[in-house]
């Protein structure tokens, strides 16, 4: 979440733009779904958003996720909304889209929040919004997919209470369907560095994160690499000036059992 002031770790290495570069062109295009390009493609989508789009490669995001016409998905911690509005794209007129914002979230908002249970934008009307405590997770109907991005890390911070991702995690399985999916993408800290970078580089240790979920009875399905970064060693927080948007990034899949 970006609420911080943007400091620099002293002394750490800097990134080489060169070297994420040819990180970047040597990874293979992919011919996406129909509605997945359709999603990207929608002329609806703010020119803020699709400027983000070769960083993040949306069409694979949606589906890795699984993320098909018709499905309810929750977004949960949204941000302004970029994959949401994918996603709306995506689940079509008949699926539906929760973006679910903590109500922790609420103090750091230039704008009140929305009424929960709102359409606040007409342009996307099967896009609900949903506020409560974190720690009170939960949606109107059971959903296909359940997707964080680059904020899980932030409910281990003291902004968030801490959260108790225990409960958390336990809320997210039972708003799944069975058989749905909770896709989590964030930003790596070093192996073996397990919560410690969270407040300080706004990173969290992938194996954490698989501890975590999976001890709430999801089980681990697969990962993607599409936004790993070789050239990113770890040590940087993540909004240093020659590394932000291209941190290294992993993006893990659970499944809830049928």
């Amino acid at each position: 979440m970006q609420r911080r002031g943007v400091t620099a770790l002293m002394g750490a290495a800097m990134v080489s733009a060169a070297a994420f570069a040819g990180w970047q062109a040597g990874a293979a295009e992919h011919a996406a779904p129909a509605y997945v390009a359709k999603a990207v493609a929608n002329p609806a989508r703010p020119k803020e958003d699709t400027d983000r789009d070769a960083a993040r490669k949306p069409a694979q995001m949606l589906e890795f996720a699984g993320i098909k016409p018709g499905e309810t998905v929750v977004d949960l911690m949204p941000g302004k909304g970029y994959f949401s509005k994918l996603f709306a794209g995506a689940v079509g007129p008949t699926g539906k889209v929760y973006a679910f914002q903590p109500a922790e979230f609420a103090s750091f908002s230039k704008t009140p929040f929305p009424a929960s249970g709102s359409v606040p934008d007409a342009a996307w009307p099967n896009v609900v919004f949903v506020s409560a405590p974190i720690s009170d997770f939960a949606v109107p109907t059971k959903a296909d997919v359940v997707w964080t991005a680059q904020n899980y890390h932030d409910m281990h911070d003291s902004f968030m209470g801490p959260a108790d991702l225990a409960k958390v995690n336990a809320a997210v399985f039972k708003a799944l369907k069975p058989g749905g999916y909770y896709v989590i993408l964030d930003h790596a800290a070093a192996a073996g560095s397990g919560l410690s970078a969270t407040d300080t580089l706004h990173r969290i240790d992938p194996a954490s994160v698989k501890a975590e979920v999976t001890a709430a009875g999801f089980k681990f399905v697969g990962e993607s690499r599409v936004l790993a970064n070789p050239a990113d060693n770890h040590s940087l927080k993540v909004f240093d000036p020659s590394l932000r948007g291209h941190t290294d990034q992993f993006i893990y899949k659970f499944r809830k059992p049928a």
